[in-house]
């Protein structure tokens, strides 16, 4: 049976966006596969992670660089892969077709929003991967036009696979309060938390940011005014965040999909975003979407509008499924197998 090999280094590691990509991806394609004619199988150092219907193999490697040079080529002779699927990079000498996905490119369109070691290693990988991948996977329309506008990638070899909903995210009971504006994303300039919280601080509302710290100054400043931090949580916990959250602050300088927008909606929380490509992409008609210096007043519309904003996010929510995203991405693998 055709093996395909998922690269799923970052489960356990508390990468948000990358991780809950790879654990539903994993999840749908564990079901899916079989009636296609394929095994899948995941390298990790969190087998126990692995979800049921994948074969988990343990890849222990800490170091990127040998892992990907050394570790991971033999693992793919080792089990005899047909394909591989990656993120971001490729393995060195692979003797299989790869498949890439490829989140978004702010490294290169807002470089700097990361620290530098970080981005000197992206533009080395990406651009590299993008080009040599027998396909690249990516999130959104807006990511799709960034890697043929920036690599010159042919546009055949370029899928949009958009993200979908984690079944955590659900609606809560009617009537619970709703007393802080939320904020989703690890804690560093490109997420914008500092916009997040003086908009809510003007509509009286404290805020609540849920995800890791990256930038720790950064974190220590909004700490000092006012915002709690819960830290990196896990998918149930933040579910909880979302429902009793009074509205979504979504203030973004730069995204390639934007999962707290949909996770939000689908969990019946108002969104406020600002006017972004990806942000708007996602979210349609169903937020209040702004400048970054309407954010105050767009928090006020979304509290006095916030019967109507549910209703529609939980019908936009509604188009983002992680089983279309697995059944689009499966067909690449067996466009590319020839299958």
């Amino acid at each position: 049976m055709t093996l395909i090999v998922v690269d799923a280094d970052v489960l356990g590691r508390q990468r948000t966006g990358d991780e809950t990509y790879v654990r539903n991806l994993l999840r749908e394609l564990g079901e899916l596969a079989p009636a296609a004619g394929l095994r899948v199988a995941a390298v990790t150092r969190r087998p126990d992670l692995v979800p049921d219907g994948v074969e988990p193999v343990e890849l222990a490697t800490r170091v990127q660089e040998l892992r990907l040079a050394v570790s991971l080529p033999r693992a793919l002779r080792r089990l005899g892969a047909d394909l591989v699927h990656t993120q971001y990079a490729l393995p060195l000498r692979s003797p299989c077709p790869v498949v890439v996905t490829v989140h978004d490119l702010s490294f290169e369109r807002e470089p700097g929003m990361m620290p530098r070691k970080d981005r000197l290693v992206f533009r080395g990988v990406v651009p590299r991967a993008a080009r040599r991948a027998a396909r690249v996977l990516t999130v959104s329309e807006r990511s799709k036009r960034d890697l043929l506008d920036l690599y010159e990638i042919p546009e055949e070899r370029v899928v949009v696979t958009p993200n979908g909903v984690d079944p955590a995210f659900r609606p809560g009971e009617p009537g619970a309060p709703h007393g802080y504006a939320l904020a989703v994303g690890a804690i560093q300039s490109r997420k914008n938390q500092l916009a997040a919280l003086e908009a809510a601080g003007e509509a009286g509302l404290p805020l609540v940011v849920a995800g890791p710290e990256k930038d720790s100054a950064l974190a220590a400043e909004l700490r000092a005014r006012g915002a709690r931090l819960e830290g990196y949580v896990e998918t149930e916990r933040l579910a909880e965040l979302y429902r009793g959250a009074a509205c979504l602050v979504q203030p973004s300088r730069y995204e390639g999909f934007g999962l707290p927008v949909i996770e939000a909606m689908a969990c019946g929380t108002p969104v406020v975003a600002v006017r972004e490509p990806a942000l708007e992409e996602v979210a349609g008609d169903a937020a209040v979407l702004v400048d970054e210096d309407g954010l105050a007043d767009a928090i006020r519309c979304a509290l006095a509008e916030r019967d109507r904003l549910v209703a529609a996010g939980l019908e936009r929510a509604r188009a983002f499924s992680w089983r279309e995203t697995a059944e689009r991405t499966l067909a690449v693998y067996q466009d590319i197998l020839g299958a």
